[in-house]
């Protein structure tokens, strides 16, 4: 039979800030120091820690500590959150973050078992990523003058995540020496500090071997030493907000033209090079590879993408259809 004292006391506002139990303390120190040593992605690390917090704050509120913690508690706890107005993909992460926490737990023998992993995370809203077609970032890419320095590097910059299928996170991160001209090849750091290697057309290369011969000398002349491949007008690394930006200047240039671009950013790129590979003939597995996801299920949302493009054009051309 439920004790009423504790139903109350589980209905407790998410937003109340308790002072955590030891042993919920101790909890979070563990997870901090599982994420430290498996070196966990930085965006990761941090969402795990918040989540894992929010619920400590929530179940010492309701007088439950770490190691009893049922399944009806969490499912209590994540109806909090929804009533709360999370997003069902923000509680989704947020059921990643507790799975994560417990699992720890079970791992130094604190608990016998991980509650979290008898919980469903609730269904996503199915979004196919925006994809441009192949003249939309052709005419997007040509519309780049590359004269200027900033020109260049920028030409050079989405020249090379078109043909490799890179993140922004990515792109700032790479360093001279990355891009090997020999094999063709760019080296990525990817997430979770995986780092995989990845061919880099000749348009790219090309692009890229004279922004370094000639536009990033001319913006390194106005800082200091850098190591970064993309850097700034003032000799810095660039960062993704700067990738973003740079690339609406040029999508908002290029939209005269071709309608298709308002509201490009770099994501839309790299879906874009995953879609025209698949649509080339490509293997879901070497695309995946390619984009260096951890599983196929990540790389099958292309899949979806390129059966709606092909249903669409059956409806235009199909007599009966």
């Amino acid at each position: 039979m439920t004790n009423p004292a504790l139903a109350v006391r589980a209905s407790a506002s998410v937003d109340e800030v308790p002072i955590l139990s030891s042993e919920w303390q101790r909890a979070l120190d563990a997870l901090e120091a599982d994420l430290s040593r498996r070196a966990v992605a930085l965006n990761t690390a941090h969402a795990y820690r918040l989540d894992s917090l929010q619920l400590a704050r929530w179940a010492t509120a309701a007088g439950i500590e770490p190691g009893q913690m049922q399944v009806r508690s969490l499912r209590r706890y994540l109806a909090t959150l929804s009533e709360h107005g999370q997003a069902a993909t923000t509680v989704a992460r947020k059921l990643a973050g507790i799975r994560a926490l417990f699992r720890v737990l079970v791992a130094l023998g604190r608990r016998g078992d991980n509650p979290a992993d008898l919980l469903s995370a609730p269904k996503r809203p199915q979004h196919l990523p925006h994809v441009l077609k192949q003249r939309e970032v052709a005419a997007l890419l040509d519309r780049i003058p590359a004269t200027t320095p900033l020109e260049q590097r920028d030409r050079a910059l989405f020249e090379l995540a078109y043909a490799a299928g890179l993140r922004a996170e990515e792109l700032v991160s790479l360093d001279l020496g990355a891009v090997d001209f020999d094999a063709e090849t760019v080296r990525v750091e990817g997430k979770g500090g995986k780092t995989r290697l990845v061919p880099v057309g000749e348009h790219a290369l090309a692009q890229l071997a004279r922004y370094l011969e000639r536009a990033r000398p001319a913006l390194l002349s106005s800082g200091p030493a850098e190591q970064a491949l993309f850097i700034s007008k003032s000799g810095r690394r660039l960062g993704t907000s700067d990738v973003r930006r740079r690339l609406r200047v040029w999508a908002r240039s290029a939209a005269g033209q071709v309608p298709g671009l308002t509201g490009a950013h770099p994501h839309a790129l790299r879906h874009s090079f995953a879609t025209h590979l698949l649509e080339g003939g490509a293997d879901l597995r070497a695309i995946q590879e390619l984009l260096g996801h951890a599983t196929i299920s990540t790389t099958q949302v292309y899949t979806r993408v390129e059966s709606s493009r092909l249903r669409s054009a059956y409806s235009r051309a199909h007599p009966r259809a």
